[in-house]
């Protein structure tokens, strides 16, 4: 039998949801107080259920259930879900603060259900190449990752550009080191709103001598997205914001002949990669694992660790008198 996902919140990233799990043919129903909203998804898919109320929704017993509300909301609306026993993916970020993200972990285990967070990144076919280069070797240690992601807006009132941008970066960043900071520094300006900064850079020491950095902006004049490995063998980078979107591995290290550091400027030479949409691979994951299966990616734990930091990079903000 057919898997039913009801998603709650229609609107924003909502509809991506919705429109994807139409194609993959597992909507089930949608939420949302815009009976507008509810009734132009009613004329463009008959068959799904629209609610306006949640309880009303979890009372249909849905396979599962996808929470894209605003963040502030989140807690509340992930709670009553998994006190009804049902499994459900919560977006980005799970909770604005650590508190409740850490008492949405514990009730999903103490409920037994399956409590996912939509880091969506670990699930683009690029970075899930770059885990397949970095596990067999071809980059040796790594030794520094970092990630620009800047734009100009979407400018927010209710969240700075970390909290705003940076949560997929810390995903990542956990994905590929499989640990979590043990230092960090950060500084950043509030130019636009006082106390709500428009442009970041946090700097990350883990273990095994790895550091990184993140540099988030709404404030620049041209969209990048770029990441990059630099490891003991070679280095690899992926530039989403280009058309063509890269994957480029380079033959460059250093060569420690004689014992004098010589840069060694090997070839470089684009990677293929499967061209899947992120959200429909993370959609299919989350569908695979309603039989109760365990979650390994973005689970409730890595969700909590992402707000950990979150939470570290912006007191550290707040304390630096910017």
């Amino acid at each position: 039998m057919i898997k039913k996902v009801c998603v709650v919140g229609g609107g924003n990233w909502g509809k991506n949801h919705v429109k994807t799990l139409h194609e993959l043919n597992y909507l089930g129903g949608v939420v949302d107080k815009d009976r507008n909203l509810l009734e132009n998804y009613k004329k463009k898919y008959p068959y799904v259920d629209t609610f306006d109320d949640l309880d009303k929704a979890i009372s249909a017993s849905f396979d599962g259930y996808i929470v894209a509300t605003p963040a502030p909301t989140h807690f509340k609306i992930a709670e009553k879900i998994i006190k009804s026993k049902n499994h459900l993916l919560v977006e980005k970020p799970i909770t604005t603060n650590l508190n409740d993200a850490i008492e949405l972990n514990r009730l999903a285990k103490e409920y037994n259900v399956n409590l996912m967070v939509g880091h969506v990144l670990l699930f683009h076919p690029a970075f899930l190449k770059i885990k397949e280069i970095l596990d067999l070797g071809k980059l040796g240690d790594i030794q520094y990752i970092y990630s620009n992601r800047l734009n100009l807006g979407k400018i927010r009132t209710n969240e700075n550009v970390f909290w705003s941008f940076a949560p997929h970066d810390i995903a990542l960043f956990q994905f590929f080191t499989n640990s979590i900071p043990i230092k960090i520094i950060s500084t950043g300006k509030d130019f636009l709103q006082e106390g709500i900064h428009d442009t970041t850079l946090s700097i990350f020491e883990y273990e095994n001598n790895i550091m990184g950095h993140i540099f988030v902006s709404w404030l620049h004049p041209f969209k990048e997205h770029r990441f990059i490995i630099v490891g003991t063998k070679g280095m690899i980078s992926f530039e989403d914001s280009r058309p063509d979107k890269p994957l480029t591995l380079y033959d460059k290290n250093i060569d420690w002949g004689e014992g004098i550091p010589k840069p060694n400027d090997g070839s470089s030479i684009k990677i293929n990669y499967e061209k899947s949409m992120p959200l429909e691979n993370e959609l299919k994951y989350f569908i695979k694992h309603l039989d109760g299966k365990p979650i390994v990616l973005a689970n409730g734990d890595s969700a909590v660790d992402v707000i950990k930091i979150l939470e570290n990079v912006s007191k550290r903000l707040t304390n630096s008198g910017d």
